[in-house]
């Protein structure tokens, strides 16, 4: 008389054959590659204002802004001041003007790239790509 835990071991010591499959990727959607992009732009967006903020954290911890301010009073005769330039608004403001235009550069480079993409699929005929079950 057999058990289930018996039947359940007959059953996972039968080894499957590993089945595969290729497939060829033709066709890339343009409108799903411009807003996988955009979304990938946002991520590095988020990343860059978040990096500015932590560097000019970290150099105006150190006194990295102070010492270099007293070196352009030295040379300038007192007439510029590095800390009446760069402050954290200067700096996150230009962190946004940069993530903006990556930001955009990036979602078009996206397109671009996709275009291309379907294009030399009519010269190239694809990408091969394998997948396996195990």
């Amino acid at each position: 008389m057999s058990t289930v835990a018996d039947k359940l071991a007959k059953k996972s010591s039968h080894k499957t054959s590993a089945k595969q499959v290729r497939l060829r990727l033709v066709y890339v959607d343009f409108w799903s590659a411009v807003k996988l992009s955009f979304l990938a732009a946002v991520a590095l967006a988020v990343v860059t204002i978040v990096a500015f903020f932590l560097i000019y954290m970290v150099v105006s911890a150190t006194g990295l802004i102070t010492k270099t301010d007293e070196l352009f009073k030295s040379v300038s005769d007192g007439g510029i001041t590095l800390s009446s330039i760069i402050g954290l608004p200067q700096v996150m403001a230009i962190a946004a003007i940069i993530a903006i235009l990556n930001l955009v550069v990036v979602t078009v480079l996206g397109a671009v790239v996709t275009g291309i993409y379907n294009l030399a699929v009519k010269v190239t005929g694809g990408l091969l790509i394998g997948f396996t079950s195990n």
